[in-house]
C-alpha cells in the first residue's frame, strides 16, 4: 500500500466533527478541564471573558468544544452559542454548595431551551479532589436528574485539576454522539 492510497484512505474517512457546548457557573473549572482535554497547561487560569474554543481529537471524533464564560453578566448570551450544538456538558463546583440551588436553575433553563431540545448532557461534578466536595449522587439528586426523560444525560465525578474521571466523562459523550447518531 502507497503513501498516496494510505492518504486516499485516511481523507475518505475524515473525523466526525462534534460541537460541544461547555457551560456552567463561573468558576466552575471548565476553562481548566478544557485545558486538561487539550493536554494544556493549568497553572494559570484566569475568568474566561467570552469564549475559548479548543479541537480534541477522541475516538475518531473531533470534538470542537466551545468554553463560555459562566459570569452572570455573560450568561444571557449562552443562547447565541446553542444552534448546532451536538452534546451540553454542564460543569459544576462540588464543593460550593451555597450555589448548587443557582447551578440547578440555569442547568433547568438550558434543559428547557428549545435550540437544545433533546440534546444528551453531560454533568461534570467538577473539583471532586476537595475534601468539602459533595459526592455526585447528591447533587444529582439535589438536582432532581433523574426526572430527566428527553433526552440521554450522565453525571461523572471528576476533578479537572487532577484529570480524574474526565476521561470517563469524554468516553460516555463519544458513547453518546454514536447513539444519537444511529
Amino acid at each position: 500500500m502507497g503513501l498516496l492510497s494510505i492518504l486516499r484512505k485516511l481523507k475518505s474517512t475524515p473525523d466526525q466533527e462534534v460541537r460541544i457546548l461547555l457551560l456552567g457557573l463561573d468558576n466552575g473549572g471548565k476553562t481548566t478541564l478544557l485545558k486538561q482535554l487539550a493536554s494544556e497547561d493549568i497553572s494559570h487560569i484566569t475568568p474566561t471573558q467570552g469564549f475559548n474554543i479548543k479541537s480534541v481529537q477522541s475516538q475518531g471524533f473531533k470534538l470542537n468544544v466551545w468554553d463560555i464564560g459562566g459570569q452572570r453578566k455573560i450568561r444571557p448570551y449562552w443562547r447565541n452559542y446553542f444552534e448546532n450544538t451536538d452534546v451540553l456538558i454542564y460543569v459544576i463546583d462540588s464543593a460550593d454548595r451555597k450555589r448548587f440551588e443557582e447551578t440547578g436553575q440555569e442547568l433547568a433553563e438550558l434543559l428547557d431551551e428549545e435550540k437544545l431540545s433533546g440534546v444528551p448532557v453531560l454533568i461534570f461534578a467538577n473539583k471532586q479532589d476537595l475534601l468539602t466536595a459533595a459526592p455526585a449522587s447528591e447533587i444529582a439528586e439535589g438536582l432532581n436528574l433523574h426526572t430527566i426523560r428527553d433526552r440521554m444525560w450522565q453525571i461523572q465525578s471528576c476533578s479537572a485539576l487532577t484529570g480524574e474521571g474526565i476521561q470517563e466523562g469524554m468516553n460516555w459523550v463519544c458513547k453518546s454522539v454514536n447513539a444519537k447518531k444511529k
